[in-house]
């Protein structure tokens, strides 16, 4: 496993009220989701680098109102053509 370290001022930690510890987690999560719904990362990549299961994961996207499924244009064109 890959260790990333990154360098945050105490007064961005102060303003989040976050722990260095809680801070990582955090961020982990926030980087795994955005990830995710950009497209870059599958449900179950995301959910291991948010360190949860795949179904925590997925129960928590629309609580934050992140689909589940990226229904691309593309997508939509090819299910009208066969539909």
């Amino acid at each position: 496993m890959c260790q990333i370290t990154l360098e945050i001022p105490d007064a961005s930690l102060k303003a989040l009220h976050l722990t260095p510890d809680t801070a990582g987690r955090e961020f982990a999560l926030l980087s795994a989701l955005k990830l995710f719904e950009m497209g870059r990362l599958s449900s179950g990549a995301a959910a291991k680098l948010a360190g949860m299961s795949k179904p925590e994961f997925l129960e928590l996207l629309p609580k934050l109102g992140i689909a589940a499924v990226n229904v691309t244009a593309e997508y939509l064109e090819g299910e009208a053509r066969l539909g």
